[in-house]
């Protein structure tokens, strides 16, 4: 990696049309709202896909928050260190395959920034509408709590 890259990126996943789905921009915007993290770039990154590729390439660490349909209770919180497509959770939100295509694109181009994945623990991603349930909503200042974590131990 060169000089040049950005040094850390968090990027909120998911669709907010989808309650609960929409987890990692939801996290995304309480921190733009509470004024940030000092020398990191937050970024909403939609449902994910190819598009997001370069960004992903332009950073040493990026950290995914998105939501996760798995055997955890609703708003259980987890940080994962996936180092391929196939490290992530089976049921990482709905648009699984666009991310982990995503992860392999980069590391097949041999620029595979460090790695940190959010995982919020959904009910499911069935229901359309724009409000979060209440435990993954609680899920927020827990998120937010890793991502400064993970920040601190990086710029450490």
């Amino acid at each position: 990696m060169t000089d040049t890259l950005n040094s850390i990126l968090v990027l909120g996943i998911g669709n907010l049309l989808m309650n609960d789905e929409g987890i990692g921009i939801h996290v995304v915007n309480r921190l733009e709202k509470d004024g940030g993290i000092p020398g990191v770039d937050l970024m909403d990154g939609g449902t994910g896909g190819f598009h997001l590729l370069g960004f992903i390439q332009s950073y040493k660490t990026i950290i995914i928050v998105d939501a996760s349909l798995d055997e955890h209770p609703p708003g259980h919180v987890r940080v994962l260190q996936p180092r391929y497509a196939r490290d992530f959770p089976k049921q990482l939100s709905a648009h699984e395959i666009g991310l982990k295509d995503l992860i392999d694109s980069a590391i097949l181009l041999g620029n595979m920034p460090q790695l940190h994945l959010i995982a919020i623990s959904v009910k499911d991603f069935q229901d359309m509408g724009l409000e979060l349930s209440a435990e993954v909503e609680a899920s927020i200042p827990v998120a937010i709590t890793y991502v400064k974590d993970i920040v601190y131990r990086v710029i450490n």
